[in-house]
């Protein structure tokens, strides 16, 4: 027959066994829970490639406009501007511009920078029509999305 000896009162043990299953159980509540992409692309980006690219230093500085025809059919075949989340029009960059702009504080307001990430196939008037009202409110920090690579001329 077994015998049973009391704990002594002087220290205590901790039963760990379940430790295990709590971690594991935690880690798999957050790799369901987290969102790994914040902002879903809606239009396709296939930028030109260039011979020679900077990396952007501080990207949470950079407001970023993308420029192309849309992913999916029913929003149509024509290129679209899409900030954050939605679809918008060449008025609504200005807008845009502001409010991300109010995010930030007033010593860094100066820093920020507008990238457009157009499509290949994008015309350059609607990229210039972006441009103008960037002006418009003064976001003249600007920058082309590109790929590097060895550019291969088209005659």
């Amino acid at each position: 027959m077994a015998h049973f000896k009391r704990p002594k009162k002087d220290g205590t043990t901790i039963n760990t066994s379940a430790l295990p299953d709590i971690v594991f159980m935690l880690l798999f509540f957050f790799m369901v829970a987290t969102k790994m992409r914040d902002k879903e692309v809606k239009v396709k980006t296939s930028v030109p490639v260039v011979s020679e690219v900077e990396k952007i230093e501080k990207k949470s500085w950079v407001n970023f406009i993308l420029v192309g025809p849309p992913l999916k059919i029913e929003d149509g075949t024509a290129p679209r501007i899409q900030l954050d989340d939605k679809f918008a029009e060449v008025e609504d960059v200005q807008q845009f511009i502001i409010l991300r702009r109010n995010e930030y504080p007033e010593a860094i307001r100066d820093y920020l920078t507008t990238s457009i990430k157009a499509d290949r196939t994008v015309r350059m008037g609607l990229v210039q029509d972006i441009k103008q009202e960037l002006r418009q409110v003064s976001a003249l920090k600007l920058l082309y999305s590109a790929n590097s690579g060895k550019v291969t001329h088209k005659d």
